[in-house]
Order: C-alpha cells, then structure tokens, then sequence
C-alpha cells in the first residue's frame, strides 16, 4: 500500500463502470479525503477498450493508496447473482457509498443492500445533469436519450427497484446525499449538498501539456446511442476537419470500429483510440492548440484540466436536421443546453465553414488526405504499463 493511504477498508466503498468515472472517485477523494484510502469496486464491462481503460485507471488507483476490487459483473446469466452476493457484506458494513452512474441498474440493486448513511454521486458524463433535474422534480430514473420512449418490459420489472434507488438517493433525516461535479447544476435538489469537481488530482499528477500548432477533434457516442445520424455525422467531422485543419480524432470509447474505418477514410484523420480518459490524454500532451468537440462531457472537463494553458476547446452545435427520427423529443434541448451552460468554449455554428487554406498549399484548400492508421495513444514513461483485458 502507498504511504500516502491512510487506513483502506470497507468504510468508504466505490462503484464505478467507467474510466470516467473511476477518473472522478479519484478527483473526489484528493479534494475531500486527502491520504484516506477507500475501496474500489469495478464492475467490469465486457467491452475491450472501456476494460483496457479501466485497467489503466486502477493501476492510477492503486498507486494513490486505494484498494481496487475488480469484479467480472457480467460474465455471464450468474455473474450478476455472485457479484451482488459477494459484494453484500461490504456494502452492510461501508459508511459511505461512493457511486458513478445512479441510472445503472446494478448500481440501483446494490442501493438496495446498503445501509450507509453518506451517499456520493461522482460524475459520469453529462447524465449527471440529468440525473440532479429529474431528482429535483421527484421524477424516475432515465437517461436522457431514453427519455420520451415507451418503457420495455425489463424497464417494468426493474420499476420497482428502481423507484427504491431514487428513494435512497433523496436526502433525509438518516441519509445524507451528495453530489461532486464539474457539470453545471440549473436544479438543485432540496437538502442535497454540490461540491464542485476542479479537476485539482489531474492538474496535479499530470503535465502542463505540450501544445501542438494544430487542432484535434474529440469524437462522441451520438451515432451509437442512437441520436444523430451516420452519415450526418461524418459530414459534420468531415466539414470541421477541412475548416479548422485537425489531423487527430480522439474516439469516444463506445464508437464502432467500422464507423471510424469509414470515417477515416473520408475525412484523412488519424483515428486515436485514448489508453485513458481524454482529461488525462490531454493534460499530459501532446494536444492541438484548438480542440474541437460536439456537445459531450469534455465541453466541460477539458477546460478544468486544461486550466492555466492556451488551449482552447471549440463546441460545434448539433444541427436538428442530423437527428434520428427514433431520437428521444428530449435530445435537441438537451445537447442545447449542454452546449450552452459551458463555460471558457468557443461556440461554433453547426453550419459547415469556409475551409481554411491549406497550409502545404495555400492557393488549395484543406482536405482529406489518405486514410490514417488507427492508433493507441502511447503510455508515458512511469505511467502504467499495457492493458489487459
């Protein structure tokens, strides 16, 4: 154990399901449980590069002090039975719960063991700033993608537990309910305490960055979950790549391979998959001068863990014409509002822009060169080692 922990055990226990998320425990545990080790507990998905970060960002947890308890939760019909058992004596005995995703239906069963009087909401994503408004409101747990839908008959079953989780998530006499986040919070649910998330644990152990002449481009999971369209998306990368001269596409996790195989042959970029989570990849550098984005998450984190550089991040808008028609009523307003309540961005218009010149030849404008390698970003020396699955 490092000596900067203090004594790891069962009284602070953490879920996480992300990188993102294990990435804020950690940001939640310098900023207000310096030197006190907690234990972790991944529950591992089954896709490789969201395990492959995963791996990494334990690695990053254990060197802070914390123990990590790595937990193959959906391994199979039984997994989810042996885990939640397995984990059930941790859970009656832990003081505080630290969780990432409240709308997680094992992370709604495990609310259900639990008797700890201190629960922890740590971002991941923006589906925070959905999860604090329908809280607020006293409405059910959806994601905001989902919202608008007819409930399935999973979702009918699960109702209950569900409903159950909400309940442990409001505040009262024997609980006490509180939020760390970088995302903007327009509702505050009564009695609910809002610490902000700083990102002071990534300005500290990483960087300053070295920056690049160029722009990169930060690639979301829109097209996966089912809200904008393929082929509009990549003509709006394809657009912003020519305008603003980006050569890299950092992959949101969840992107389909054969999505960015199509992308990087139309647009010429070098398909980056990130090792860790992009507010690590940036903080340590190398990293364009301009990052681009589309509404997401980093619109957010990136100017935090970017503080004190010249980077600047540039949002593009979602255009409405580039949603799905199965996209949820709630989308346009959402990513609107995600777009909007940023702080320290550069708003760009979703109408595609005058190219830019063409730095080899000026008298040509920017465009696609020849598809680029995909490639993993490489790990610093002393960082961690390679992943594993």
């Amino acid at each position: 154990m490092s000596p900067r922990a203090g004594n790891a055990g069962p009284h602070t226990l953490a879920f996480v399901e992300s990188p993102v998320q294990l990435l804020n425990v950690l940001e939640w545990a310098h900023a207000h449980a310096p030197g006190v080790g907690l234990t972790l507990v991944v529950l591992s998905p089954v896709d490789p590069m969201t395990r492959g970060q995963l791996r990494r960002m334990s690695d990053l947890a254990r060197d802070e002090g914390h123990q990590v308890r790595w937990e193959e939760a959906r391994g199979g019909p039984l997994a989810p039975f042996q885990t939640i058992g397995g984990l059930s004596g941790l859970l009656r005995r832990a003081r505080r719960v630290v969780l990432g995703d409240p709308f997680s239906r094992y992370v709604q069963l495990l609310l259900t063991i639990t008797r700890a009087r201190d629960l922890v909401v740590v971002d991941d994503g923006t589906a925070t700033m959905e999860f604090v408004g329908q809280l607020a409101r006293g409405e059910r747990l959806v994601r905001w993608h989902r919202k608008g839908g007819r409930p399935g008959p999973r979702d009918v079953v699960f109702a209950p537990v569900s409903a159950s989780a909400r309940r442990r998530l409001t505040p009262g006499e024997r609980r006490n309910i509180e939020i760390f986040s970088s995302m903007p919070m327009e509702e505050t649910p009564a009695g609910v305490t809002v610490r902000a998330n700083t990102f002071a644990w990534t300005r500290t152990r990483f960087g300053p960055p070295r920056i690049t002449k160029g722009a990169d481009m930060v690639g979301t999971s829109l097209v996966e979950t089912g809200v904008v369209d393929d082929g509009r998306y990549l003509e709006a990368v394809h657009a912003l790549a020519t305008a603003h001269g980006a050569t890299r596409y950092f992959a949101h996790r969840r992107e389909s391979t054969d999505k960015l195989h199509r992308l990087a042959a139309a647009t010429g970029l070098e398909i980056v998959r990130p090792e860790l989570p992009l507010e690590l990849i940036a903080r340590r550098g190398p990293i364009g001068r301009t990052v681009l984005s589309f509404p997401s998450t980093v619109v957010h984190t990136l100017p935090l863990a970017l503080s004190g550089t010249e980077v600047r991040v540039a949002v593009c808008d979602i255009d409405p014409a580039w949603l799905t028609e199965n996209a949820s009523p709630r989308a346009q307003g959402f990513l609107s509002g995600v777009t909007g309540t940023a702080r320290d961005v550069h708003r760009l218009s979703p109408t595609a822009p005058t190219p830019a010149p063409n730095p080899v030849n000026p008298t040509s404008p920017s465009g696609p060169a020849a598809p680029a390698p995909f490639t993993a970003t490489p790990p610093s020396a002393g960082l961690v080692g390679p992943a594993a699955s």
